[in-house]
């Protein structure tokens, strides 16, 4: 029987256990850092923040908020899930759209989030700016893996389906599909982490009305810690439970290929 630390156990029920405690621990360790500073306006306690957090669901302001920043931070990622879908299949058929493609997908992966958003400003409503830089964020994520993909399709299976006379459109379903869909779920996961992040800044600067980003702007202004900090975790509870049904949702249909 092996004992190595590097044993990772195999039973789901104990590996949920183990993230249980560990996330335990780093919530011991914010309570103890907290209670050792004893200045609640630089470090809000957990019990701080979990008290704040029950007081702001109850209210109807929080609830538009979340859902004033989710469906735009969404609207964003749809719409570079479905052209950076496009745009990957054009440059992957078409040489001269690659070529002209390049250059701007290395000029939106080279610029800081920061500036884009400044000068997205200069154009764009503040309302809609989250729409804006979240899809800009997740665009050359999805474009990148999805022609990476393309370009990895196995050139037999493609020969075997041409051998039969399959045509194009059973082609893209029992070949290209198949083949990029591995592609597709790490550009979706990447891009949802991108895009929350990328939306919620662009919100804090830009500071629309009934935002998300509206409400950590003023909690630093007023030295709100404690829901600065719940505000924050809406933020990565959300997030990451979005990122659950999606991703699950996506594994099904991955599944079907």
């Amino acid at each position: 029987m092996r004992t190595s630390i590097t044993n990772v156990p195999e039973n789901k029920k104990h590996q949920i256990v183990y993230k249980i405690l560990a996330a335990a621990v780093w919530i011991l360790v914010w309570q103890l850092v907290s209670m050792w500073l004893k200045q609640e306006i630089l470090l809000a306690s957990p019990v701080s923040v979990v008290k704040r957090l029950t007081e702001l669901v109850w209210t109807m302001d929080f609830w538009k908020s979340v859902a004033f920043s989710f469906e735009r931070i969404i609207l964003g990622f749809s719409l570079a899930l479905i052209l950076g879908t496009v745009f990957a299949a054009l440059s992957y058929c078409f040489f001269a759209v690659e070529v002209l493609m390049e250059p701007l997908i290395l000029v939106i992966k080279a610029t800081p989030v920061a500036s884009f958003i400044i000068l997205c400003l200069i154009w764009i409503p503040s309302r809609n700016l989250s729409v804006f830089i979240s899809f800009l964020m997740v665009f050359p994520v999805v474009y990148t893996n999805l022609l990476e993909g393309l370009r990895q399709t196995d050139g037999q299976l493609l020969e075997m389906a041409d051998s039969f006379g399959a045509g194009s459109w059973k082609k893209v379903q029992f070949v290209y599909l198949s083949q990029v869909m591995p592609y597709a779920v790490t550009a979706c996961k990447l891009g949802l982490g991108l895009c929350w992040k990328a939306g919620v800044a662009a919100e804090v600067i830009g500071i629309p009305t009934g935002s998300i980003g509206e409400k950590l702007y003023k909690a630093k202004v007023y030295l709100e810690t404690p829901d600065l900090f719940a505000w924050t975790s809406v933020i990565i509870a959300v997030s990451v439970g979005f990122e659950k049904v999606f991703m699950f949702c996506l594994k099904k249909i991955v599944g079907r290929f």
